[in-house]
């Protein structure tokens, strides 16, 4: 699913931020109507962002096993094709996602640093292990510290292992929150003028 700026074709000489957003597990399969139920998506029905907002669909898979993680080289073929076909801005590239995409987020990130300028993984969590190659990409995680679905130490694992290798990283844990804290981080203008003021750290080159 795919969202342009309402500007795209106004302003031809502009280069656009594109976000990348992972969805959650309740959203796999085949319809693309379900990627619209939560997150930025959901938000683009409603309100024209100022960057271009790609957001895949993790197929359901065999046995409902399907995760981001079994799809990362696919993932970012897809946004390769987009910077070849799309007017993006190479530095702000951005990815998030909630739950499944929080996982989702932090693996694709892991395995290509290179490529984004920033990340925002909400009630995610995953492995620690290379976690060092995200220390020169800005991270703002979120969490809500009453999530029966997703432990809120899952976070708090990646977190402080990324801030013990020199990372850039600060958590937002919402006391009164369950499973969903995307509602919350979505809702908040303080969340994209964080992610849209990052750039990718000069040295980092695009392979």
């Amino acid at each position: 699913m795919l969202s342009i700026p309402d500007d795209y074709n106004q302003k031809a000489n502009m280069d656009y931020p594109l976000v990348l957003f992972l969805h959650g597990m309740g959203e796999r399969g085949s319809d693309l109507n379900a990627v619209k139920a939560n997150g930025l998506p959901k938000l683009a029905e409603e309100q024209n962002f100022p960057f271009i907002l790609v957001s895949p669909q993790c197929p359901l898979g065999v046995e409902r096993y399907s995760t981001w993680l079994l799809h990362i080289d696919s993932i970012y073929a897809l946004l390769e094709d987009l910077i070849t076909q799309y007017r993006v801005d190479e530095d702000r590239i951005y990815v998030t996602g909630l739950s499944m995409g929080g996982y989702g987020t932090w693996e694709i990130a892991k395995q290509h640093p290179e490529k984004f300028a920033a990340m925002a993984p909400i009630c995610g969590g995953g492995s620690v292990e290379h976690l060092e190659r995200l220390k020169d990409v800005p991270v703002w995680a979120f969490h809500g510290a009453k999530d029966d679905v997703v432990p809120m130490e899952e976070s708090q694992v990646m977190v402080e292992a990324l801030r013990s290798a020199g990372g850039n990283v600060k958590l937002t844990i919402y006391p009164e929150a369950t499973h969903d804290s995307w509602t919350e981080t979505y809702n908040d203008p303080a969340f994209y003028t964080w992610l849209l003021n990052q750039k990718r750290a000069k040295g980092r080159i695009i392979k």
